[in-house]
């Protein structure tokens, strides 16, 4: 509570609320110097509420991510140290897509390969909201899905896309989705537009597949990023819920 009350820190909680940000385009949003908006983020970072990892795109820069899940969890704590009625268990931390499940909503998932991370994001939220209609695409298409994106799928969601084949972003062009979310830093760069009042966000997630053809990494790395996704699919979920409910 104390790291969020800060008014420039709660700016920036904020903002990252809706997606991984740089810090450039985070003092652009609130409107200070960098100097400020850097030296709250190492605020944030070590209170544990904000994470950075290095875009894949220029290793120059890093982006920013908000824990949502900790978030959660400390305002919880507060409000229950606050009232008994507060406690988490009375329902604080029940996410709104348990409460009504968003239809009638297009997302496209974004990356470069699309063999891996964006379809993992596809075939997630396919499974978790099946109104929702959901694509993925990549501005480099691999030619089949990657071995061990399918395997996760199959082993830790019972989810079968092994016939699923990679689709350039290309192919899309014309139609319009609701929420277009680019999960690689290279492909934000070069993601077209898809209709004028589309949502943008951004997840920085890295290509478990580099890793894992370089040798640094296994199903483990597949795993995780299936993980994180799972998790950031939760959120977006309860902002879908919400919007449908908007006029």
């Amino acid at each position: 509570m104390q790291l969020a009350a800060h008014p420039l820190r709660w700016q920036l909680l904020t903002e990252l609320a809706g997606g991984d940000q740089r810090v450039r385009e985070l003092v652009a949003s609130v409107g200070q110097p960098q100097n400020l908006v850097s030296y709250h983020l190492r605020l944030l970072r070590e209170g544990g509420l904000v994470a950075a990892r290095r875009s894949s795109a220029d290793a120059r820069d890093s982006y920013y991510h908000l824990d949502l899940d900790r978030c959660g969890r400390g305002l919880c704590a507060a409000g229950s140290a606050l009232h008994p009625a507060l406690h988490p268990d009375a329902g604080c931390t029940r996410p709104a897509a348990e409460k009504q499940r968003p239809s009638g909503i297009s997302v496209l998932f974004a990356c470069t390969g699309n063999s891996a991370r964006s379809p993992i994001a596809e075939a997630l939220l396919r499974h978790r909201a099946e109104d929702v209609d959901v694509v993925s695409a990549g501005s480099h298409p691999k030619r089949q899905l990657h071995p061990e994106a399918v395997r996760v799928l199959r082993e830790k969601y019972g989810i079968d896309v092994g016939l699923q084949r990679p689709r350039h972003l290309e192919t899309l062009a014309g139609r319009h989705f609701d929420y277009v979310v680019t999960l690689c830093d290279k492909v934000r760069e070069v993601c077209p537009e898809f209709g004028e009042h589309s949502h943008r966000m951004h997840w920085s997630i890295p290509d478990p597949a580099v890793a894992r053809d370089a040798g640094q990494a296994d199903y483990g790395a597949f795993l995780r990023t299936a993980t994180d996704i799972e998790n950031r699919i939760r959120h977006l979920l309860s902002a879908l819920a919400t919007e449908e409910a908007l006029p």
